[in-house]
């Protein structure tokens, strides 16, 4: 009986203690630090630079961040060691190709190494969800380089999201990298820039690939400390930036203004023309502006919206969108044959001075 009320005793004392430190770790995550992180600091104050830098990337927004740091690794004053993590099929992307010609090791996807011996780890435009078995072995954790100013446009594609949605500005993000869900770490740095109203997707895709590369050193540069002054995302203002299908790119012109349209073909160009349909088949349509001429605007309030007439001032199809707004279109892309320039599709499929206009659906 002695013995069992011992062992009793024993017990209820292990379940307070966990219960207290249950209740403890719970006040801490209030804080905004789990004991994890709590750990993690602990082992922070005693690594110092050069960085040991295992690096996640897949393409040339990637291959910016990169090329900084491999300039860092030659100088062996921030980085001591930098290897490669990307994903890839038996075919070279420009990340394996610049590894390749400068001596980085690669490592594929998914990661088989054991036994790591790396600081931290930084993941740039990745497209992989991150285990927390790597995140938890690497000492300083990972941190990441995003193409927005989170919450805003969380996902795989905030630049062309940005654009098509005709946001004014954006920036880049640099946070921590949490398990099992993308973008939701706290923000360790941010850099903000205005959008230009006729900037297209490849050229703020490169401005920014090179502002983040620059801010991804400079916030190395106050590692290990960084790490414990992040920001907590506000979850108010969240938006998502889901990948990009090939169906985003018709358009809808009872539902898009002339604006919409031509902000879906800056957000688009490179990656995909946009599309109508004609006389029953998908066409492309090139070289969009959005038109103001007097006379379309005051004149059209009961013509339909993808009604098309051809101004021959301009040498473009003008299309009614929604609101009574017109876009110009100079080029048209008919499947099975060359491209036509406006007065040419005129003259071959709307019948030249016999009919007057066509109806683009959406």
């Amino acid at each position: 009986m002695i013995v069992c009320n011992f062992t009793r005793i024993r017990i209820l004392k292990c379940i307070s203690a966990f219960t207290c430190w249950k209740r403890n770790s719970f006040i801490d995550h209030k804080k905004s630090f789990s004991i994890f992180v709590n750990k993690r600091n602990l082992v922070n104050t005693v690594l110092k630079e050069p960085w040991s830098v295992l690096f996640f990337g897949s393409d040339e927004f990637a291959l910016e961040s990169l090329k900084n740091l491999y300039s860092q690794y030659k100088l062996q004053k921030l980085l001591c060691r930098l290897e490669v993590v990307t994903a890839y099929k038996g075919k070279e992307n420009c990340l394996t190709k610049y590894a390749i010609e400068n001596g980085i090791t690669i490592h594929s996807w998914p990661l088989e190494i054991k036994n790591m011996e790396f600081h931290i780890g930084v993941v740039v435009s990745f497209g992989h969800l991150i285990p927390s078995l790597i995140i938890d072995s690497l000492p300083l954790g990972m941190i990441n380089v995003h193409g927005s100013l989170l919450p805003r446009w969380r996902g795989s594609a905030p630049i062309i999201h940005a654009i098509k949605n005709g946001d004014t500005k954006t920036g880049i993000s640099i946070m921590t990298i949490m398990p099992k869900k993308f973008d939701i770490g706290s923000i360790l740095a941010q850099e903000e820039t205005t959008i230009d109203l006729h900037e297209t997707q490849p050229e703020l895709y490169k401005r920014l690939a090179i502002m983040g590369s620059k801010l991804l050193i400079k916030t190395m540069e106050k590692l290990p400390q960084v790490l414990s002054s992040g920001i907590r995302q506000n979850e108010i203002g969240v938006t998502y930036a889901p990948k990009i299908k090939p169906e985003i790119s018709f358009i809808k012109w009872n539902e898009m203004n002339a604006k919409n349209v031509y902000d879906l073909n800056r957000s688009l160009t490179g990656l995909f023309p946009l599309k109508t349909n004609f006389n029953g088949q998908a066409i492309k349509v090139f070289d969009i502006q959005v038109f103001s001429d007097s006379i379309y605007v005051t004149r059209s309030e009961n013509i339909e919206p993808g009604t098309a007439f051809y101004h021959n001032r301009t040498d473009s199809l003008v299309v009614r969108c929604k609101d009574n707004t017109w876009v110009s279109i100079k080029v048209i892309g008919i499947p099975g044959r060359p491209k036509l320039s406006a007065f040419n599709f005129t003259n071959g499929f709307m019948g030249g001075k016999k009919q007057k206009f066509c109806l683009f659906t959406s």
